[in-house]
């Protein structure tokens, strides 16, 4: 495979394997977790309850046994926009071909064991996209605001990165205008942030400290805060957890680190009257817990994705972040084989796949984008002969 090939192939299948591993633990605590699984979870494991489908407040959703999550479904999607259109993306493309794919493409939904809308399984937060695009006709730009203030956009962003392989103000800037339609405040900006991320950690010969400067350099308000606060809780940190016990305070460290600017509370499933509101000072949890739980391992695939299943609270989205920028930065031979080919045959979804039509799609636009540098290049050179004429 070509270095974008192998890039985009990780990054894709890095965060699938993340999304299935933690949507098994999420909603609860690093304690309840431990409880229910006798011990800190170390891959694939079952169900919450056995008695899914009953059980509340899980049903009707078949989570763990490998299946992915709408994280994973939604970062499918935008793949199948990128591909369709080899170019970049805006709001307008939310609303002309991501939302069709919501609502008139029936697919299989692992978690609903059945084929059904992408609508039908995504989040309230996500339904809002359709809600505003194809019925309200709310103006792309504009159709976020007023939705609650979470992850959603974030969690299917990291396509944006790999179309700006190692430009991350273009990624930045990119995932700030098509996620317009669904998100605002500190919930878009960090579906920018994590883009840069990504295009940092893509880039040929790029390392951890390169993701840190490009989330530094392009976040704002409280999700800038809560980034440097991490960034600060780990400086000097060049020692994984090796025990049990260690990776237990790595958790505790990033959530007590995080939990200022979090807006949800401690009590992920009674949150705070304040929550998902807009805020100038709060960040949403994933991006930095995801980012703590990398620098905690160093950049370790494993380790971090891992960390972020036991975290618990939004497991699978903060697992899959943690899984984009550390394979993003390790390649796709970090993602475990074994986890990845239990996941996609469980999830009847060949994730490596999507990673190869988003490195073929992200390749016309890598393409086009060198022609119109090398254009503007010839451009700015006319004019510096112009003014030094003049």
């Amino acid at each position: 495979m070509t270095w974008l090939e192998d890039r985009a192939v990780a990054v894709i299948t890095g965060a699938a394997v993340g999304d299935a591993l933690g949507g098994a633990t999420e909603g609860w605590t690093p304690e309840q977790i431990e409880e229910r699984h006798g011990g800190r979870v170390t891959g694939i494991v079952g169900p919450w309850y056995p008695n899914w489908r009953d059980a509340r407040p899980i049903a009707p959703y078949h989570k763990g046994d490998g299946h992915v999550t709408d994280d994973t479904l939604m970062t499918r999607a935008l793949v199948e926009v990128y591909a369709k259109r080899r170019a970049h993306l805006d709001a307008y493309a939310m609303a002309e071909d991501l939302v069709p794919l919501m609502i008139g493409e029936p697919r299989w939904v692992p978690e609903l064991e059945s084929t059904a809308l992408l609508l039908q399984r995504v989040f309230l937060a996500e339904k809002w996209i359709v809600a505003r695009l194809h019925y309200g006709h709310v103006d792309p730009r504009e159709a976020g605001v007023g939705n609650v203030v979470n992850c959603g956009a974030a969690m299917y962003v990291a396509p944006v990165g790999i179309v700006n392989a190692g430009d991350p103000r273009g990624a930045y800037a990119e995932a700030i205008d098509l996620t317009g339609a669904h998100q605002s405040s500190y919930g878009r900006e960090a579906a920018g942030v994590l883009a840069a991320m990504v295009a940092a950690a893509v880039a040929p010969g790029a390392g951890l400290d390169d993701v840190v400067t490009a989330a530094l350099d392009v976040a704002h308000d409280g999700t800038a805060a809560a980034i440097r606060a991490v960034v600060d809780a780990f400086d000097g940190w060049t020692t994984p957890p090796r025990t049990d016990e260690e990776e237990r305070a790595l958790a505790r460290l990033v959530r007590d680190t995080v939990a200022p600017f979090d807006s949800v509370g401690p009590h992920y499933r009674q949150m705070s009257l304040d929550s998902r509101r807009p805020s100038r000072t709060k960040s949403i949890e994933e991006l930095p817990a995801a980012l703590g739980l990398v620098l905690g391992h160093r950049g370790d695939y494993r380790g971090a994705v891992l960390a972020a299943v036991n975290y618990g609270r939004d497991a699978d989205s903060v697992a899959a972040m943690a899984g984009a920028v550390c394979a993003g930065l390790g390649g796709s031979a970090v993602v475990p084989a074994e986890w990845l080919d239990a996941i996609s045959e469980a999830s009847r979804m060949d994730i490596r796949e999507t990673g190869l039509l988003m490195a073929s799609a992200a390749a016309d636009i890598l393409r086009a984008d060198r022609e119109r540098a090398l254009a503007r290049l010839h451009t700015l050179d006319s004019l510096d002969d112009a003014v030094v004429g003049a």
